[in-house]
């Protein structure tokens, strides 16, 4: 208790032991200002850590809602836009809101697939693609309140969703994923209607990306590594070019620069699309959560104590701010992005300023039209070599957070039972056709139904918090919030 009550009167005063290792590493600390020149080379790292993974969600799902170049190549863009406002204020800390860290924000993948299955069934309801993302803008709107509720609650989230949940619904959702990725290495839905789909052109040029991929991330070279996605993509949109299947016949079209329109294609809602996102804003928090520790790991900044549960909590807070404006300026859910960490840690610069470069660079790409532009007319197949790779990858890092832990027979009828369940939907979905909408969008996702599972598994089976190391971590979490 007395050192609960230390902690929580500490303000800026930080014993050394609160402190990680990696402080002394770093070549500018939180709050330090790089040199202009310095700030801006550091922030073009963390453009293209993160640049992929935020046009890679809005290319998947515009190619699954089948929506025309010019709709395509605006929300690309608004991704873009939006990234770099939130960015701006979870970096900032604008009041309560962001977590003051240089923690940047983009697209989450995490909501791809229910994203595309509600749009999918706004499209066999009769609706326009227009309309379809009118109720998915709406939906993520009003499931971002989920987020902001539960950043005020965070202690109580973690006597359920232990790591054994969390990494069991990342685990899912990774897999889920590679279908997605499977089927734009084929060609996609473009492909499907064509006749092409899974030609020995498309599975050659997804392969090629794809080896390419792989091979540089297994490279010694640390720029490589980093840039593998990047360069993948580079090289196989080069030979799509030589192959004479990118289509640049929309850029003409393109304006030369594009003003945000808030609410261009409107909002609807239907709570039975709504309830699969319910879940997933729970889970997306929680991953927050782990972000934005990993942060101040790297940063040199403190992983326990006051100042660190109020940097958790606004960045969470932050989170589903974020996600309700990106709602409003046409593009999906936000969250925090893990891959930045280790470009601080490779860079050494942990100063909070240099993520409003990279929020002032993302907001200008966004503002060109000619960006979205050039990235919708990627094809499929190449889109597709890459991200299989990387949805497979989120698929090892669940592995990861579940292996962290003691695996019990308790823990691991948790994982079974969630897999099985989760991906047993997604493998036959047709289980559902018969049964009432709110049923179907409840459990027709692999994320909400292998998640719920384990939540309810973590929850009513014996032995959860029996452990002297859970009950500590709790008492210690609730005396520190």
């Amino acid at each position: 208790m007395a050192q609960a009550n230390r902690e929580l009167g500490l303000e800026g005063e930080l014993s050394e032991e609160d402190l990680p290792k990696s402080r002394s590493e770093l070549i500018y600390g939180l709050t330090d200002k790089p040199p202009v020149a310095e700030s801006l080379f550091v922030a073009l790292q963390h453009v293209l850590a993160a640049f992929v993974g935020i046009i890679t969600p809005p290319l998947l799902i515009c190619s699954s809602l089948g929506l025309d170049p010019v709709n395509t190549s605006y929300i690309i863009s608004m991704s873009l836009f939006a990234s770099g406002i939130c960015t701006f204020i979870q970096c900032k800390k604008i009041g309560p809101v962001g977590s003051g860290l240089l923690s940047l924000q983009g697209t989450s993948f995490a909501f791809l697939g229910p994203i595309i299955g509600v749009g999918t069934f706004a499209l066999n309801g009769g609706r326009t693609p227009e309309q379809a993302l009118a109720l998915i803008f709406g939906v993520c709107f009003f499931g971002s309140a989920i987020e902001i509720i539960l950043s005020r609650f965070l202690h109580l989230m973690s006597k359920i969703i232990t790591p054994v949940v969390s990494g069991t619904v990342v685990m899912i959702i990774g897999l889920g994923l590679i279908k997605t990725g499977v089927t734009s290495m084929a060609g996609g839905v473009a492909a499907q209607k064509a006749g092409t789909f899974g030609s020995v052109q498309n599975l050659a040029l997804s392969g090629f990306v794809l080896l390419l991929v792989v091979v540089l991330t297994v490279s010694g070279n640390r720029f490589l590594r980093m840039g593998a996605i990047a360069i993948g993509l580079a090289a196989g949109y080069i030979i799509s070019i030589f192959l004479g299947i990118v289509d640049f016949s929309a850029l003409s079209s393109l304006p030369f620069i594009r003003l945000p329109i808030p609410f261009r294609y409107g909002m609807s809602f239907d709570f039975t699309a709504f309830l699969p996102f319910i879940l997933l804003y729970v889970l997306t928090a929680i991953e927050t959560v782990g972000d934005l520790t990993a942060t101040s790991a790297v940063s040199g900044e403190p992983v326990k104590g006051a100042l660190y549960v109020r940097r958790i909590k606004g960045g969470v807070l932050g989170d589903g701010v974020n996600s309700a404006l990106a709602a409003v300026l046409n593009t999906f859910p936000n969250t925090t992005f893990s891959q930045n960490n280790g470009v601080i840690q490779m860079t050494g610069v942990g100063s909070r300023y240099v993520g409003f470069y990279v929020a002032g660079i993302f907001a200008l790409l966004g503002l060109v039209p000619i960006v979205g532009g050039i990235f919708q007319a990627l094809p499929q197949p190449v889109l597709g070599g890459a991200t299989t790779v990387m949805f497979g990858s989120i698929a090892v890092a669940g592995l990861n957070i579940v292996s962290s832990v003691h695996l019990d027979r308790r823990s691991m009828i948790i994982v079974a039972v969630s897999l099985a369940m989760g991906l047993g939907v997604l493998y036959a979905p047709e289980i559902f056709d018969d049964k009432p909408a709110i049923i179907k969008n409840l459990f027709g996702s692999s994320i909400s139904t292998g998640g719920l599972t384990a939540i309810l598994l973590s929850w009513l089976l014996p032995g959860g918090h029996s452990s002297s190391q859970s009950a500590a971590a709790e008492t210690e979490v609730e005396a520190e919030v």
